[in-house]
Parts: C-alpha cells; sequence; structure tokens
C-alpha cells in the first residue's frame, strides 16, 4: 500500500496518508509569545489546513491527543477547543500534562483523522 507524505523535512513529515487516513504530526504554534488561548487557536489553525490538503476536516478526526505544559492551563485550552471542534463530532481525545520540547510551547497537538 502506498504511504503519501506531506511537508516532508528531514526529521518529520506534517503529514502522512495511508490507507484512508491521515496522521498529523504533533502541531505547536509558531507565535510562542502567545498564551495558552492564542497558541491552542494558532494551533488548530495548522491541524485545519494540514486536513484540507490531505482531503479531509476536523469533522472526521477519529482521535486527538493534546500534551499542555501545565494542567493550570487545561480550562483555556478547553475554551478554545469547544469553540473549534464540530458539536456532534467530538472525537475521542487524552490530555496529558507533558514538558515540552520548546519550553515556549504551552500545548501540541496529534490528530489523526478519516478521509472525507
Amino acid at each position: 500500500m502506498e504511504i503519501q507524505r506531506l511537508h516532508v523535512g528531514k526529521r518529520l513529515s506534517e503529514t502522512a496518508i495511508h490507507n484512508g487516513t491521515v496522521y498529523l504530526a504533533g502541531q505547536i504554534a509558531e507565535d510562542t509569545s502567545q498564551g495558552i488561548e492564542g497558541q491552542m487557536c494558532e494551533v488548530l489553525g495548522h491541524v485545519d489546513r494540514l486536513l484540507s490538503e490531505a482531503g479531509s476536516d476536523k469533522s472526521c478526526i477519529l482521535m486527538c491527543q493534546i500534551f499542555i505544559a501545565d494542567m493550570a492551563q487545561f480550562p483555556g485550552m478547553n475554551t478554545v477547543w469547544d469553540e473549534w471542534v464540530p458539536q456532534g463530532h467530538t472525537p475521542p481525545r487524552a490530555t496529558v500534562e507533558a514538558k515540552l520540547a520548546n519550553p515556549a510551547c504551552l500545548v501540541e497537538v496529534c490528530v489523526t483523522a478519516a478521509l472525507r
């Protein structure tokens, strides 16, 4: 079976598509001067863009993993998530407090989705 990769870099690809499933690399904010709400909005914008490029969208998300640097920011992160995720299409989700590779990043989001 063919594996299609998008935005292939030296260390990782942003997207892999295989057998009708889209896998996104962990998405982080580029503008780390923002608070949790701003970073989460930016990250979900990356998710929207990458899913669209792959032929999917947020209503097709099968699983979402969220890594947050500080669980004290969980409510702010959830506020943005709740405004973004389509009701009736809320995916299974896990949220874990984690020390992220870049200490300025407050949140990282990994998504697996079906093709439309």
